[in-house]
């Protein structure tokens, strides 16, 4: 039994939906309207220009050497292919900030013009991202012309501000100048230029201080500029040189940001930037009220492939693996490389836990697909988790953490695809003090065991299987496959196995002192038998308690084959070797169930109660049940039907040739002292079916009686 229940939903944020719609639809035509408040801020400047009969730039030797200057800046800027600002362009900053200071705000629009045109016109491809940059241009000019007109200086080239009109109160003004217009600029190009609900570019956050730094450069490169176009207009090219250096200074700023976001293999970001962006997606999913998702997704068996062909060819199968995901990706979805073989895929919008849960199945489903490498075919299954806001977590780490913890559940259970779940988390802080708890009761042997009988259809008691269970002083009963999913999940397993062995073992030793011969089935985890000596303690365990191997019996399922097989069948066989008798559990509910049963060494085949629970009103699982039994008597094994527990599947039971049944019809999983009496009150005749035997369940629902999984430890 396998807890399968999903998290309680986190209340769900409901926004205003006209303001978010309203919202939503301004930052959409916000690009159009910065461009049209620059059009018609140049046009005015022009008009008022012209009519006043004021020139648009300076003539002469000063005109053309600024000429000269932006030529050579907007040269440098096609040459290298790089964008105004998101590259880092502070050379066109710094011309234009001192055209500003010295001839007024028009002369500087039109240098910015002249950037814009020439640009597009070399880079048509990128004209509307020029024309968006030069409209946040002027209007960062505009605001820093406000701000010289609010210190009483309106400069024009008939009447330049020129530094020698400078003194010490000037410096106030200038640097607050040049600070409105940077600022502006930037504000405008971030919340135009970022993705919806972006925000300021992570890059861009990563590099704020080194662009700080440049643009106190500014301040200390445009005056000079004012002061040698005043003085000596021809030397104005020469601050090509130190112009274009700040601009290379301020490019490599933000490529090293960006290098601190890229995985340097794949290219994909990395962790850093998918939680960022995912904390992004997560305020706009909050805003809309809408859901948002992160799937991640795990090579399985990557590793051999590294230890077989090396770590190069690893490498190279990654480029593939990557290139695939980026191909694979729904419309909206981004995708991040966290580091060795996993990745991530972030889905901003998710209309269910289900729709992202079949993005990635498909995700995982075209990574499985073949890969070649220098002619060698490699097939790579890969497992992924899905954990969904606010469904399963409100922050970016607790989504990414969750979505980790069904990846791992998807590897474990060799499903593929896993939501996240509460049930199977032990890493909540709920279950991490169930943890705790359960830890200390197992210390003072607080857990028990109780004992459900299975007996043939002669009333002969075949055996007793333990089933675990735990009275918690504070939360009262436990369910078992939530304590139990906890210690499966956690290294508390093997500390519980030794318990309910050492237990059942002794209460078998007290039984047969009482000439009570009757052997007892114990279930064990995968990771028990992947444990190195588990043969030999159970063996040593046997010989303390004086225990016949033959009295003891282990339960197991087909998912200890799928780890480790041959550590796996190596215990196997060393228990079988001791004498110790095998059950098959939860036959028919994995995978590759033939093929694994007979490599098993098992001696017991147990039918799973989700096949006999219908088996009465069922023809499909009924033909299932008697094809089980068919092939379990060819291979010499027993047969055991799990839940029973009515008359009428009794019946079918029998007729169909199974060997014994376990289940409430019977009795239900009893305490020691009850086990004893038990045992005691049937004698040699067995057990007896009471005349008026349980009324059958009526169709397609479960009895009204608490279903009692045998198990005494849940295996997964």
């Amino acid at each position: 039994m396998k807890p399968t229940e999903s998290a309680d939903p986190v209340a769900r944020p409901r926004p205003y939906a006209p303001v978010g719609a309203a919202c939503a639809g301004l930052v959409a035509q916000l690009p159009a309207i910065v461009v049209a408040l620059a059009a018609v801020a140049l046009a005015t400047g022009f008009y008022r220009a012209v009519s006043h009969g004021h020139a648009l730039f300076p003539g002469g030797a000063t005109g053309w050497s600024l000429a000269v200057l932006t030529g050579i800046v907007v040269g440098h800027l096609v040459a290298l292919g790089r964008d105004r600002w998101w590259g880092g362009t502070g050379s066109g900053a710094a011309l234009t900030l001192a055209v500003l200071l010295l001839y007024g705000w028009v002369p500087a629009g039109l240098v910015s013009l002249a950037v814009v045109v020439l640009v597009g016109a070399a880079r048509r491809h990128r004209w509307r991202q020029g024309l968006l940059h030069g409209a946040a241009d002027v209007l960062g000019i505009g605001s820093a012309a406000l701000v010289l007109a609010a210190f009483g200086d309106v400069p024009s080239v008939e009447r330049p501000w020129e530094p020698l009109e400078w003194g010490i109160a000037a410096v106030p003004e200038v640097a607050l100048a040049a600070g409105t217009y940077l600022v502006v600029t930037r504000i405008v190009l971030w919340y135009t230029l970022a993705p919806p609900a972006g925000g300021l570019p992570t890059a861009a956050r990563t590099a704020l201080l080194r662009q700080g730094l440049v643009a106190v450069a500014l301040l200390g490169i445009a005056p000079l500029i004012c002061v040698v176009a005043v003085s000596l207009p021809v030397l104005l090219p020469l601050f090509a040189v130190p112009l274009i250096a700040l601009d290379s200074t301020l490019w490599i700023a933000r490529a090293r940001a960006e290098e601190q976001l890229r995985d340097p293999l794949t290219g994909l970001p990395n962790r850093q930037w998918l939680l960022e962006r995912t904390w992004t997606a997560l305020e706009a999913a909050e805003a809309d009220g809408v859901r948002t998702a992160l799937v991640l997704i795990d090579l399985d068996r990557f590793r051999s492939v590294n230890d077989t062909l090396g770590h190069l060819a690893g490498d190279r199968l990654l480029l593939q693996i990557a290139e695939r995901l980026r191909l694979a990706l729904p419309r909206g979805a981004e995708a991040a490389r966290l580091g060795g073989d996993e990745f991530a895929v972030l889905l901003p919008t998710a209309d269910s836990p289900t729709s992202a849960q079949r993005v990635a199945r498909l995700l995982a489903a075209e990574l499985s697909s073949p890969l070649d490498l220098d002619g060698l075919t490699l097939v790579l299954e890969a497992s992924a988790g899905v954990a969904v806001f606010p469904d399963h977590a409100l922050d970016a780490e607790g989504l990414l953490q969750r979505a980790d913890v069904a990846m791992y559940q998807a590897k474990r259970d060799r499903t593929g695809v896993e939501v996240y779940e509460s049930k199977r988390d032990s890493n909540t802080p709920d279950r991490l003090g169930l943890l705790g708890d359960l830890r200390r009761a197992l210390d003072a042997g607080d857990v028990e065991l109780h004992y459900q009988p299975k007996v043939r259809f002669d009333g002969h008691v075949a055996g007793l299987e333990a089933l675990v269970r735990w009275v918690h002083p504070e939360r009262g009963k436990v369910p078992p496959d939530e304590f139990i999913a906890i210690a499966e999940s956690s290294g508390l397993m093997p500390h519980l196995t030794e318990y309910v062995l050492e237990t059942a073992l002794g209460q078998v030793a007290r039984w047969r002192a009482q000439g009570l011969d009757v052997p007892v089935a114990v279930n064990v985890s995968p990771r028990d038998v992947h444990s190195p000596g588990f043969a030999g303690a159970v063996a040593a365990r046997l010989a303390r308690h004086g225990v016949p191997a033959g009295a003891l019996q282990l339960e197991i399922t087909e998912h200890v084959l799928l780890e480790d097989p041959q550590r796996a069948a190596d215990t196997l066989a060393g228990l079988t070797g001791h004498g110790v008798k095998m059950s098959l559990d939860d036959f028919g509910t994995g995978y590759s169930s033939l093929v694994h049963l007979r490599r098993l060494p098992v001696s017991e085949l147990k039918i799973d109660r989700s096949f006999v629970a219908r088996l009465a009103v069922d023809n499909e699982d009924a033909e299932i049940v008697r094809c089980t039994v068919d092939l379990a008597h060819s291979l010499g094994l027993l047969v055991v039907a799990e839940g029973v527990e009515d008359d009428e599947t009794w019946e079918r039971l029998r007729d169909l040739g199974c060997d014994a049944v376990q289940g409430w019809l019977v009795a239900a999983a009893m305490p020691p002292a009850e086990t004893t009496a038990w045992l005691r009150a049937r004698g040699k005749h067995g057990w007896r079916r009471p005349a008026a035997a349980l009324p059958p369940s009526p169709s397609g629902q479960a009895s009204d009686q608490p279903s009692d999984q045998p198990s005494g430890q849940i295996v997964t």
